[in-house]
């Protein structure tokens, strides 16, 4: 059985505005009514495949919990790293949790990588397990079809002579070239993308570490052996995993480890690093457009415009090889060649203190989620969905006072230990300094409108007195 282990932590900011550190791209359905994490869970499950084992950071938690529930995968096993650390410590710790069983194989993959070809991919697979059994680090590089330069590669020893999948003995790892070199290594033939992709024996990646970074082992054992269950998650001792160093997979060992081995891999596939690979990834139309959301091309080429509000309607005229995308809370339109550079333009805007640069204007909470409507200096209007079941936590304010009208379904409120319920149409006033508490005992989503009114409207003036998710 080979047990996935899925990398979801990272913060995609080259997709921005759609995609932020506080909602990453992994959790977006960028493509459809899935998301990325959602559809390379569903990728990696089946047959031949153990209970998953997820890998998040603390920000995440509830986030891969509720969209794996969703897709009825019940026995993932959700980690919560409390330090970003890059790839190698969450491998090794994986790696950990599976032990020496020399019958045990573990497949690392980002969460939001797209496989155009599942087929073509799981034979791509099965071609790795002979040789992940016999003992090497197998990788699975991409054919490539152009000579991009956003992407790392890896040189083969020789070039594959048919299509069939198989694994060949890799001889290097080469950083981003510039355009003249990844040219020359298209036409050379023994050149794959790296994709990021492991399969190996656990043992076989300890022994790897042991031999190239064994300055991870502690603090990854540590952390593993003094972490402890929290709800439905392990959540990693944060003291130890601090310790670990941060740095990728590929720097910490295998760029250095013997025995590494490339299946290629010739169907569709992209990590969606930037606007212009999502573009490419998309339907479009004659012209080459593609259209997400309510959004109009008129007299335009090759261009992407994406809209996120159903209010809204983005119209592209005259455009060509533009990408637009409008949400809410902010608009960004850059040159499709220009897509690389909205990492910079997000560096950018916090280094300016904007908060649109990390903030999503729907922020998620394991209870559901909340929308800011309209705020001034002494008032704020937020929209509120509480999922059947979930419960907010008992809490009182220092600086607001709040006003809630349900606008669908039933909420049950308590307020100064009495419990009353709030129907559609129906409304209730919590008082500054009052302890109250809010939860949907039904079985459809419930809506409420708040209005928050005070000196200071801000998240942090919440005081906790009890919490079903542990947030205290």
């Amino acid at each position: 059985m080979i047990t996935p282990v899925i990398l979801c932590g990272g913060s995609g900011s080259r997709l921005w505005p759609s995609s932020r550190a506080s909602y990453p791209k992994q959790f977006s359905p960028l493509l459809g009514a899935e998301s990325l994490f959602q559809g390379t869970l569903r990728r990696l499950s089946g047959p031949g495949f153990d209970a998953p084992i997820v890998l998040t950071h603390g920000d995440f938690r509830f986030l891969a919990t509720e969209q794996t529930t969703a897709l009825g995968i019940a026995d993932a096993q959700v980690i919560v790293e409390p330090h970003r650390r890059n790839t190698a410590a969450p491998v090794l710790t994986a790696a950990l949790m599976l032990g020496e069983d020399p019958e045990a194989l573990m497949l690392v993959a980002p969460s939001d990588h797209v496989i155009g070809d599942a087929a073509a991919f799981r034979a791509a697979l099965e071609a790795g397990v002979e040789a992940a059994r016999a003992g090497h680090l197998v990788t699975f590089g991409i054919a490539p079809t152009r000579a991009e330069t956003g992407y790392g590669y890896l040189e083969l020893d020789a070039a594959p002579q048919d299509g069939a999948p198989r694994a060949h003995p890799v001889r290097r790892f080469v950083e981003k070239p510039d355009a003249d070199q990844a040219a020359d290594m298209l036409a050379a033939g023994r050149y794959l993308w790296n994709a990021g992709i492991f399969l190996m024996r656990p043992a076989d990646v300890l022994a790897a570490f042991t031999a190239h970074a064994p300055e991870l082992i502690a603090p990854c054992e540590a952390a593993l052996a003094r972490g402890r269950p929290d709800l439905d998650f392990f959540r990693l001792a944060g003291d130890e995993y601090a310790r670990a160093p941060d740095i990728s997979l590929d720097y910490a060992v295998m760029e250095r480890a013997d025995g590494l081995v490339a299946v290629p891999y010739g169907g569709g596939w992209s990590d969606l690093g930037a606007w212009d690979a999502l573009w490419e990834a998309l339907a479009r139309d004659g012209q080459g457009n593609a259209l997400s959301g309510p959004a109009t091309a008129v007299d335009c080429r090759d261009t992407l415009l994406r809209a996120e509000e159903p209010g809204q309607r983005l119209v592209g005229l005259g455009l060509e090889r533009i990408v637009a995308v409008a949400m809410r809370d902010a608009v960004l339109v850059a040159d499709m060649d220009a897509a690389q550079g909205v990492r910079e333009v997000v560096d950018l805007l916090k280094a300016q203190a904007v908060p649109q640069a990390t903030d999503y204007p729907r922020v998620h909470r394991p209870w559901g989620w909340y929308e800011t409507l309209c705020q001034d200096s002494r008032f704020q209007v937020k929209r509120i969905m509480v999922k059947p079941g979930g419960v907010l936590s008992l809490q009182s304010h220092m600086h607001r006072s709040e006003h809630w009208v349900v606008v669908a379904g039933t909420a049950r409120v308590t307020l100064e230990g009495e419990e009353r319920l709030v129907s559609e149409n129906q409304s209730v006033y919590i008082p500054l300094g009052a302890q109250h508490r809010m939860e949907n005992p039904g079985k459809v989503e419930m809506y409420l409108i708040e209005v928050q009114t005070g000196a200071y409207l801000g998240e942090d003036d919440i005081a906790r007195y009890e919490d079903i998710y542990d947030r205290l």
